[in-house]
């Protein structure tokens, strides 16, 4: 007679039920991990120990997991406090520029998909509104976000090509003296004007954002 159950503890490790945070949460670790063009819904069920089709009654497609996943990060943007209109942008921007860097997929999918998930409409409520609020409207106001969040994407995902081939600090300083000394031999002029050896990103990311900001400043109205 074969033992039964109840005679026993069915002390087996089982996997927790999915949910949708679960795969959620996952999808963002699997991105970071391979990005946009190694993640797959067979990948993600690996990650989670659970078959490919289980995901599916959770989630419709891989593009809602890019949606879900996308919104997620965007939530890491801290909310916005009240504030000059111009401080208030460069904390917003500074900080989508780190989560941007944390999360090195995230500039190619803002490009490929409209951003209506809560945290990031949150997130463009508090842009829109200090430049409303600051004066700007109609088509002015839309140029300025779009010239805002283009200028962010552009700069992050080129710092995200260059320290993914580059590497190290180390590597970079390299490079960029190698550079230096090839414009001084040639080129002289140029290498007193590109300052090629400057790798100062961060500082670099807050100075074009300030000539950025300059240009919006001088279309809000007088006073």
């Amino acid at each position: 007679m074969p033992e039964s159950i109840w005679f026993r503890d069915d002390d087996r490790p089982r996997r927790p039920r999915l949910t949708r945070e679960r795969i959620v949460t996952a999808a963002v670790a699997l991105l970071d991990a391979e990005g946009v063009a190694g993640f797959s819904m067979r990948a993600l069920a690996a990650r989670l120990r659970a078959g490919t089709m289980s995901l599916y009654e959770y989630i419709r497609s891989k593009e809602d997991v890019f949606d879900l996943a996308l919104d997620e990060v965007i939530g890491e943007i801290e909310p916005a406090e009240a504030g000059p209109w111009r401080e208030l942008l460069v904390r917003q921007l500074t900080q989508s520029r780190q989560v941007m860097r944390r999360h090195p997929w995230v500039p190619a999918l803002t490009a490929t998909r409209p951003l209506l998930g809560p945290n990031a409409v949150a997130r463009s409520r508090v842009f829109y509104s200090a430049l409303a609020d600051a004066g700007l409207s109609g088509a002015t106001l839309v140029a300025a976000v779009g010239t805002l969040s283009s200028y962010v994407n552009g700069f992050v995902a080129s710092e995200n090509t260059w320290w993914d081939t580059v590497r190290t600090p180390e590597a970079d300083a390299e490079i960029r003296g190698k550079v230096t000394r090839h414009l001084d031999d040639h080129v002289g002029e140029l290498a007193r004007h590109a300052q090629v050896d400057d790798g100062d990103f961060d500082a670099q990311f807050l100075l074009g954002l300030d000539l950025v900001l300059d240009g919006i400043a001088t279309r809000l109205p007088p006073g």
